[in-house]
């Protein structure tokens, strides 16, 4: 029954946010259009902002979870930007309201995990301090960060495969070569 109410309050605090500016709804507003008692919305959730967590992580890190390689990054963040884009009132209306910084951290969190991931598998021979693995992982997410939020703030204009596309040709070899640069530190 918990994850039915959880879904379900999601499911009111999108559709609400595709009439209505995130900052303008309440707990109050939320719960009557739910149909739940405050009381239900606070046992699973501290704020609406921990309810906007809960689904950006509960939708979009399931679908990229499969694309955490080397040979597949660029599907894992084409996933990325499909959800935003399928997702496009959902996430404009986050942008633009106080629930921003809750949007890009779960950018930041969602792409850091997938190119650790690519990184640790490129580096798999190699001795790499994981401090310096990180700091890799940080330089590319907010490039591919900055990339997307760009994209967001024009509005989703762009075909995203072809940014895609743009990263890939534009970064190719440049892990590989970063993380020798580390290895040669070691």
């Amino acid at each position: 029954m918990s994850g039915m109410t959880k879904k379900a309050l999601a499911a009111s605090l999108k559709a609400m946010m595709e009439r209505s500016s995130l900052d303008k709804i309440t707990v109050k507003d939320l719960v009557a259009d739910c149909g739940v008692n405050r009381q239900t919305f606070y046992y699973h959730f501290q704020d609406i902002y921990d309810l906007l967590d809960w689904i950006y992580k509960r939708e979009a890190l399931d679908s990229i979870s499969n694309y955490r390689t080397y040979d597949t990054w660029q599907q894992g963040f084409l996933k990325i930007f499909h959800y935003v884009l399928d997702n496009k009132k959902f996430c404009m209306s986050t942008f633009r309201s106080m629930g921003r910084d809750h949007l890009d951290l779960f950018l930041h969190q969602t792409v850091f995990e997938l190119l650790l991931t690519v990184i640790e598998e490129v580096s798999a021979d190699m001795q790499v301090r994981v401090e310096d693995k990180n700091f890799i992982a940080n330089f590319y997410t907010y490039a591919f960060i900055g990339i997307m939020l760009e994209w967001i703030r024009n509005d989703m204009t762009e075909d995203p495969w072809i940014i895609i596309d743009r990263l890939s040709i534009l970064i190719e070899g440049d892990m590989e070569k970063a993380i020798n640069k580390y290895v040669k530190r070691c």
